[in-house]
C-alpha cells in the first residue's frame, strides 16, 4: 500500500502559463499523479485578502515580478507552447483580481467539480484569451457545467469563501511556496515544469503498490479530460 506521507501536494495558479503546461503534460502522460495529488491553488491576494493575511501574521513568500522577467516569460511561454503544439493566446490582465477565479475554484471543489472547472478556466484563459477576473466569465463557465452561475460570479464577495481562501494562502506560506507550479512531497520541493521529471521519479520511489491498490487513472472525470486533451479540446504555470 502507499505510504501515508506519499501524497504529493500540487501548488498551481489559474493565472500561470507554467501551471497550465504542467497540468496538460500530466493529464496526457501521468493522470494517476493528478488523481493522487492534493490540489492547492495559489494567487496574489487583493487588498482585502492582504488585510486578512496580515491580521493572522501571514506573509506570502512571493515577490513582485520585474518588467524584464515579464518580457522573458512572454517569450519563454510562446516557445514552450509551440514545442507542445498548444494553441495559446496571452490574455491581457488590465485590472486582475485573482480571487474571482480562485475562490470560484474553491466553490467548485465543494460540489465535486473542481477538476472540470479548472480545466475550463485554463481553456478560457490560455486558449481563448478571456479575462478570468471577470465575474461573468466565471458565471458562464459554471453554467456550462450545470452549476449556479450567480454563486460563481460572486465567489469573491462570498465571506465564507474569502476566509477559506485565507486558509489556503496560509498553507501556501507554511509550505514556503514561492512560485508555481510546485510539487511538495514530504520535505522535498520541486519547482517548475523543468523539474517535473525529478518529482515524478521521487513520487514513484515512494510508492509501494499492488495491482489492487495502485492509483487508478480511470475515474470518469480523468478519462473524459484526457480524451479532451488528446482531441485538442479543453486546456488544462513558474510565473
Amino acid at each position: 500500500m502507499a505510504r501515508r506521507n506519499a501524497q504529493p501536494r500540487w501548488y498551481f495558479s489559474l493565472r500561470s502559463p507554467y501551471s497550465w503546461f504542467c497540468y496538460r503534460e500530466l493529464l496526457e502522460t501521468e493522470p494517476a499523479v493528478l488523481h493522487a495529488a492534493e490540489w492547492i491553488p495559489v494567487w496574489e491576494p487583493d487588498p482585502v485578502s492582504q488585510r486578512l493575511l496580515a491580521e493572522r501574521g501571514v506573509e506570502l513568500p512571493v515577490v513582485p515580478m520585474s518588467r524584464a522577467k515579464n518580457f522573458y516569460i512572454l517569450q519563454d511561454t510562446r516557445r514552450l507552447a509551440k514545442e507542445r503544439g498548444l494553441p495559446m493566446i496571452w490574455p491581457v490582465d488590465r485590472a486582475p483580481v485573482w480571487e474571482v477565479a480562485h475562490l470560484a475554484y474553491l466553490a467548485a471543489t465543494d460540489e465535486g467539480m473542481g477538476r472540470p472547472f479548472l480545466d475550463r478556466v485554463y481553456a478560457a484563459r490560455w486558449e481563448r484569451g478571456e479575462d478570468i477576473s471577470d465575474p461573468a466569465v466565471m458565471g458562464a463557465i459554471a453554467e456550462g457545467l450545470g452549476l449556479d452561475p450567480a454563486r460563481y460570479a460572486g465567489a469573491a464577495d462570498d465571506e465564507q469563501l474569502r476566509h477559506r481562501g485565507i486558509d489556503v494562502l496560509t498553507r501556501v506560506a507554511d509550505d514556503g511556496v514561492f512560485g508555481v507550479p510546485m510539487f511538495v512531497l514530504g520535505r522535498e520541493k520541486f519547482w517548475g515544469t523543468d523539474r517535473l521529471a525529478r518529482f515524478l521519479a521521487a513520487w514513484r520511489a515512494r510508492m509501494v503498490t499492488t495491482p489492487a491498490e495502485s492509483v487508478s487513472d480511470e475515474r470518469p472525470e480523468f478519462a473524459e479530460l484526457a480524451k479532451a486533451v488528446s482531441d485538442g479540446g479543453h486546456a488544462g504555470g513558474c510565473g
